[in-house]
């Protein structure tokens, strides 16, 4: 006798597209809000080019590279690269005299799939002059409660108050600041003020505990096997953690604390132990901006990676830029963490694994 119920295939896709609709609907309420915050703080829109001539030189990304084969007489065969991030052209806007900018929109990273990557995303990039990473904190944290109430519309339940691997992370309070010293002492017992060197900081973790992978390892590398599974679980827990004051090592584009050279005023946001954002105070002494990049490209170039070409335009702009901050946002991520989901597949309409016929 045949049944008129729905087939479990047919049931699968009526889940599937109605989670698909859910995430949609909630992705343009959370666009909407963050949109219309930064109007209210008088922040422009800015696009910037996803095809540039070198992309960011963070030692551990990997860009998507484009031959451009001209057709006409006015093009020169080159290589160019999809952007991993606007934050070059960003930064020569601020040089020009922008004072208040964001970007909402995609960037792209090679290799990158797993449950809190996709290789092209949506990033949420924000600048703001005459501020330092105080200022930033606190628009970042303002946005988190407004992407939150824009998202969580069901009722009954608390928007500011999210659920995260079993742990109920609160949003209401002021976000925890932390230092990334204070923060491995108090989950270790390690002080990286005292164990400055590779040798004493593995030498110390190794008699709590801590393996190692054979061979030689930076201090930064040893420092990421120890915060990489006894600290970064642990932060944005209660409420979200702001963790700042890297190590000068770990500077990236970041200027160094005015007073202490031996950390960088670089920020990043955790919530429920997920990292979401990553800004800075930033660095606006070009010659020193162009040592870290080609510093960056000599430790590619020793761990096999692509070494990019020096972006020489926005090292112009670096000299020019006025004192300001930013700070790059994963929106997929946060997206993510308010819909409550576990993988950010379930808030991307097309996410990359499909290429791969799974």
């Amino acid at each position: 006798m045949k049944s008129n119920g729905a087939s479990g295939q047919e049931q699968k896709q009526v889940a599937r597209y109605a989670g698909r609709l859910a995430a949609a609907r909630a992705r343009a309420r959370m666009s909407s809000a963050l949109r219309s915050f930064f109007a209210e703080q008088s922040f422009d829109e800015v696009e910037t080019p996803c095809l540039v001539p070198a992309p960011g030189m963070e030692p551990h990304i990997r860009a998507f590279e484009v031959p451009f084969v001209p057709e006409t007489p006015q093009g020169k065969a080159a290589t160019l690269y999809l952007h991993t991030s606007p934050e070059y052209a960003m930064k020569r806007l601020l040089a020009e005299g922008f004072e208040r900018i964001y970007s909402l929109g995609k960037v792209f990273r090679n290799g990158e799939i797993a449950p809190h990557h996709n290789p092209e995303f949506t990033l949420l990039e924000f600048y703001r002059a005459g501020a330092d990473y105080h200022a930033i904190m606190d628009d970042l944290e303002q946005l988190v409660r407004r992407a939150a109430a824009a998202v969580r519309t069901v009722p009954g339940h608390a928007p500011l108050k999210v659920p995260v691997a079993g742990k109920l992370v609160s949003l209401e309070e002021r976000f925890e600041r932390l230092t990334v010293r204070e923060a491995l002492r108090s989950r270790t017992g390690l002080d990286i003020a005292v164990l400055t060197t590779a040798e004493t900081l593995r030498e110390e973790a190794e008699k709590k505990g801590f393996r190692f992978s054979p061979g030689s390892l930076s201090f930064d590398d040893v420092f990421f096997q120890i915060f990489l599974t006894a600290v970064e679980p642990t932060l944005g827990i209660d409420r979200p953690t702001f963790l700042i004051e890297y190590p000068a090592s770990m500077a990236s584009l970041a200027r160094l604390k005015p007073g202490d050279g031996m950390v960088a005023e670089r920020v990043e946001l955790y919530f429920g132990g997920v990292e979401l954002a990553n800004g800075f105070s930033e660095l606006t002494d070009a010659a020193e901006q162009r040592e870290r990049l080609v510093e960056e490209q000599q430790l590619r170039q020793r761990q096999g990676m692509p070494v990019y070409p020096l972006d020489e335009k926005f090292l112009a702009a670096v000299g020019r830029m006025p004192e300001c901050s930013g700070i790059a946002v994963g929106f997929d991520r946060l997206l993510m963490l308010l819909m409550e989901v576990e993988s950010i597949d379930q808030v991307l309409l097309f996410p990359a694994h499909e290429f791969f016929g799974e």
